[in-house]
């Protein structure tokens, strides 16, 4: 009997990842996922973007607004803040690969035509995804992975974890099979999130610390 089963009700991107290539050749592919329903109404898929031979890699949680418009990851204001950031840091973007857990942007808006309210997504999302980050996790190889936000530490590390209780430090997991090496911080979204100048500041420097810390790491 055919199954009549979308793929998407399968909940997982695995059918999707190409036999063989490299970062192109995932991004190709990820182009036609549709391991979960969050592609259908989503732009496009958001791919990771930097070389094969990066240093650090950096994961978020999910594209935004403008990720989701533009097909790249951290082009909206969160990115432009990371960036600044990471220039702080000591860390040249040069040395980064910058991807998210989950790659097409999950939304929400209280009427037709009006904004897209970011959505967080959930583990099963996150899981359904899983592959693709492990794909880029092989390839790339990071000598250091920088976790941003609670999304990124769960899809990694499992639902148990909590930023406040890992930023900071230099984290040792294995991965995939693979031992790794992870510095934790909040998303930079939240930076822009805080209530007035002075909490903003104050979680910004909290962001370039962490940074730093990741920073030290690749030293």
């Amino acid at each position: 009997m055919v199954s009549t089963k979308a793929p998407e009700d399968a909940y997982t991107a695995e059918p999707f990842l190409p036999d063989r290539g490299g970062l192109p050749a995932l991004r190709r592919a990820a182009a036609e996922c549709r391991g979960c329903p969050l592609h259908r109404d989503a732009t496009q898929t958001v791919f990771g973007a930097g070389t094969a031979n990066a240093r650090v890699m950096l994961v978020g949680e999910q594209p935004g607004d403008q990720e989701d418009r533009q097909g790249k990851p951290f082009v909206g204001p969160a990115g432009r803040l990371l960036d600044r950031a990471l220039a702080e840091a000591g860390i040249d973007p040069a040395d980064a690969y910058v991807t998210n857990a989950v790659k097409h942007f999950k939304f929400t808006r209280a009427e037709p035509r009006k904004r897209r309210i970011h959505k967080a997504p959930t583990l099963r999302e996150m899981t359904a995804c899983g592959p693709w980050l492990a794909a880029e996790l092989a390839i790339v190889e990071p000598e250091l992975i920088v976790l941003l936000g609670a999304s990124a530490g769960k899809a990694l590390l499992g639902s148990s974890f909590r930023v406040g209780e890992a930023r900071g430090a230099v984290l040792e997991r294995e991965i995939h099979g693979r031992a790794e090496k992870l510095v934790a911080t909040v998303h930079p979204s939240s930076v822009l999130r805080a209530q007035d100048d002075a909490d903003r500041k104050a979680a910004y420097e909290g962001l370039v610390s962490d940074l730093k810390v990741a920073a030290r790491a690749l030293s």
